[in-house]
């Protein structure tokens, strides 16, 4: 199933999501540029490593100092590949501008940082000793979606669903689309943990869940109260 666009409508210009778009896409370009092993450093030192927090003997002997957790936050706008930014700058272009729409747009990056925040560190939590490093916006993006499925439950995601190599368009509400999204996350979340012991996931299902779980919270307190209509 891939989203094609939703239906809610939005009021202002996006323009907090469209930067933030903006700088992930430059980032990601400028390293295509870049000689592998300056890449390389780069997503070790300024993408999240959870071993350099867990264990900082090793962290010291990489060459990878503390860094007061900055990473937590700038793992957020780097990415792995093409497909892996393309994908996270489509569901921001699809949600976020109508989260942003209600809360304004420095509360709307507070909160997408935030979640960023949360998410990296629930994949932290429960994968300390993974010795790579930790990249994307999935988990902050996942912030907007766990606003989205409570602000926008009943809007409509149109979705193409290739069947038989034949285009089918259909119309879902916003709340049956997340949630079987949420649900996709939780099981490989779990299945990661319960089957695949001592192997290297190549996906940070726990920053999904726990970017959801961090916006379906917070959200609340950085919506704008909505303007009562004039008579």
């Amino acid at each position: 199933m891939i989203p094609i666009r939703d239906t809610a409508p939005c009021y202002e210009k996006p323009l907090v999501t469209w930067s933030i778009i903006a700088i992930c896409t430059f980032i990601f370009v400028i390293m295509q540029f870049l000689p592998d092993e300056t890449v390389f450093k780069l997503l070790y030192r300024y993408g999240m490593v959870p071993a350099r927090y867990a264990n900082p003997e090793w962290a010291a002997n990489y060459g990878l100092p503390f860094d007061g957790y900055l990473s937590f936050v700038t793992n957020l706008f780097l990415h792995g590949n093409w497909g892996h930014l393309l994908v996270n700058i489509w569901f921001l272009w699809i949600f976020a501008d109508n989260i942003e729409d209600r809360m304004g747009r420095l509360p709307f990056l507070l909160f997408y940082l935030l979640c960023g925040l949360l998410a990296t560190a629930l994949q932290w939590f429960f994968d300390p000793d993974l010795n790579m490093p930790v990249v994307g916006a999935s988990g902050a993006i996942a912030g907007v979606l766990g606003a989205y499925f409570f602000l926008y439950p009943l809007e409509q995601v149109v979705i193409w669903v290739p069947i038989f190599f034949f285009p089918v368009i259909i119309h879902v509400p916003a709340i049956a689309f997340l949630g079987i999204w949420v649900m996709v996350q939780l099981h490989d979340a779990t299945t990661a943990v319960l089957y695949q012991e001592g192997v290297t996931a190549n996906v940070a299902w726990w920053a999904h869940l726990g970017g959801f779980l961090a916006g379906s919270f917070l959200y609340r307190f950085f919506v704008k109260p909505l303007r009562e209509p004039e008579e």
